[in-house]
């Protein structure tokens, strides 16, 4: 696939001057694979964070329609330069990073950045997890199906965050497979007592598996949720358990007894 050099006519955000975006850093926190066949690191995810490690709170309260396409072009590149620079070759994982649906123009004029990054620190797009909350309204249902099919032609990964607390659901899902569908972590909460969410993660793990796309359960937090969690189905987590966010840093995940 040629790679995008030019930007098309109607990139509004590509060539306009806006804002500057605020200033940030990054934190990683790690994705953990556990299957029958054994475990190890799946992926970080990169989260933002002031650049002294203020909350991502008070990054996003700084962001505005103006000037949300440098800030999400600034997320991209600072996420991959950054875990570059913190070892991520050296480790089996991919890189995750969210984007704003709302904050891309074109796909392939607005992915332009993000590329060059990552041909600068040798990281192949193959190991590049884009990945976008459902919690965020879309203007445009029909562009992020474009946003997708584009990233995943050009050979990234696609995820969707926070599956069963957002706009689309599985209405989304009928149009789109990605390669990661990470469950809200309202789902995951006491998940080892509660029947209606074993049922609900039971089914939808079953239901992303015939597919073709793997589940992550974000939020994981005690043993018990856990072993709960592989119980139902799932494969991949996240969360304080296995490994906090690790602010400029890329934590080792740790596993939790597997009795």
């Amino acid at each position: 696939m040629p790679e995008p050099d030019s930007r098309p006519r109607g990139c509004q955000g590509c060539g306009a001057a806006a804002p500057a975006a605020p200033a940030l850093s990054m934190a990683f926190q790690p994705i953990l694979r556990c299957d029958p066949s054994g475990h190890g690191l799946y992926a970080y995810e990169a989260l933002v964070r002031g650049p002294a490690g203020e909350s991502a709170a008070s990054v996003l309260g700084q962001i505005s329609a103006d000037n949300r396409y440098g800030f999400d072009q600034q997320c991209r590149t600072t996420a991959i330069t950054l875990a570059t620079r913190l070892g991520l070759l050296a480790t089996p994982a991919a890189l995750s990073i969210n984007f704003m649906p709302n904050a891309v123009y074109e796909p392939r004029a607005c992915i332009r950045a993000s590329l060059e990054a990552a041909q600068r620190v040798g990281l192949p797009r193959e190991r590049l997890i884009f990945e976008f909350t459902e919690n965020e309204a879309m203007e445009d249902p029909g562009h992020l199906l474009r946003i997708l099919a584009s990233y995943r032609a050009m050979g990234f990964r696609t995820a969707i965050d926070d599956f069963g607390a957002g706009h689309s659901g599985l209405s989304l899902l009928a149009e789109f497979q990605p390669d990661t569908v990470k469950l809200d972590m309202a789902l995951i909460r006491g998940v080892d007592h509660d029947r209606p969410r074993q049922i609900i993660i039971r089914h939808t793990a079953a239901l992303c598996a015939e597919l073709g796309c793997a589940v992550v359960a974000e939020g994981v937090e005690t043993e018990a949720e856990f072993r709960m969690l592989r119980q139902l189905g799932v494969t991949l987590f996240q969360g304080y358990l296995l490994g906090r966010p690790g602010f400029e840093q890329l934590p080792v995940p740790v596993l939790p007894p597997q009795s």
